[in-house]
């Protein structure tokens, strides 16, 4: 079986397993009374209290099979890294839940959390040598060595990218489609990278990047099928345990593949999300005025009356474009 078709085949049971196991975790939830507890501000959002969250276990489920198929390094150390932080986004859920508030885990405790999970992630890349210490440069800027300074600038990469993927998971689909169109350019960059690394005779690192390609698959086609049933009016919500999981798999496929440096460019809206926020708080304590209506950026417009699906395809579009322009900037030589 060639890469590309082994591809397609991994997007095809991704997206087949993410379909089949959504009823069945939909009703799980519903019965278990996982149901979301929505920001009091945001009140244009109060009938969605109840809807039943904890989702994300929808789209991450394939993600497991796929890297149990394909065992290499990358896929395992990615995969325990995304059920990492998983699992500190369903500690937050559950006491929302159990609770019935919208305020989880402390600040500090999940800050501990994610700074513990992004160190064992950033201790990998600096130990393991089909990453290292090495950065990509675009633009033909080939690659520049930080020594033990990749420990720190990893760990930035991941807590930086979870809050901002968490940050965008505000209406019905918008983190997931947003989070599609990144792991499609995902998807292409690290094949592009991967047959760069057959030509160049670099076996073991082919292999490791092939299986990058297979997670990005993995999560494309289970986003995909998970979409069915968040599109707006959403059915069921991925919750921290989605979009913590989410974000660490964004950060993943970029650190591993050694193109954190593009990572903004493929995800600009997770990024435009936390600057909209950053913009918004600063400007009300310096000046006692709001740049936005709300933020983040979706919830503005929202107030300026965009509907939820129109918002989640301009997100999409501009992932897209910002996709291409990354898949661009890494072949300029």
């Amino acid at each position: 079986m060639t890469p590309e078709v082994k591809l397609l085949v991994y997007f095809v049971v991704s997206a087949a397993v993410s379909l089949c196991a959504a009823p069945f975790a939909v009703r799980l939830l519903k019965r278990l009374r996982a149901g979301q507890t929505v920001l009091g501000y945001v009140t244009q959002h109060e009938h969605k209290t109840g809807t039943p969250t904890m989702g994300g276990v929808i789209f991450l489920l394939p993600l497991v099979v796929v890297c149990a198929a394909e065992h290499t390094a990358f896929a395992v150390v990615g995969l325990a890294v995304t059920l990492g932080f998983a699992a500190l986004g369903f500690l937050d859920d559950f006491i929302k839940i159990r609770f019935h508030r919208n305020l989880g885990l402390k600040p500090y405790q999940k800050i501990v959390g994610q700074l513990g999970i992004s160190g064992i992630a950033a201790y990998f890349c600096f130990a393991f040598p089909e990453t290292g210490s090495a950065l990509f440069l675009p633009f033909g800027g080939g690659e520049a060595d930080l020594g033990g300074g990749i420990i720190p600038f990893v760990i930035l990469v991941y807590v930086a990218t979870v809050n901002s993927v968490n940050l965008t998971d505000g209406l019905d689909g918008l983190a997931a489609t947003s989070s599609a169109g990144y792991f499609l350019t995902f998807a292409l960059l690290t094949f592009m990278l991967f047959s760069d690394a057959v030509a160049a005779g670099e076996g073991e690192r082919a292999e490791e990047l092939f299986s990058l390609s297979a997670f990005s698959v993995a999560l494309l086609g289970g986003l995909l099928g998970y979409l069915v049933f968040n599109s707006n009016p959403a059915v069921v919500m991925m919750g921290d345990t989605g979009s913590l999981g989410l974000g660490a798999a964004v950060a993943t496929v970029a650190v591993f593949s050694r193109t954190e440096l593009l990572l903004p460019v493929a995800g600009i809206m997770f990024v435009w999300s936390s600057i909209s926020v950053i913009v918004q708080v600063l400007s009300f304590k310096c000046t006692g005025r709001r740049v936005f209506l709300m933020a983040p950026f979706h919830h503005h417009l929202e107030m300026k009356g965009f509907s939820e699906p129109r918002i989640c395809a301009l997100y999409l579009v501009l992932t897209l474009a910002a996709g291409a322009l990354t898949l661009i900037f890494a072949r300029i030589v």
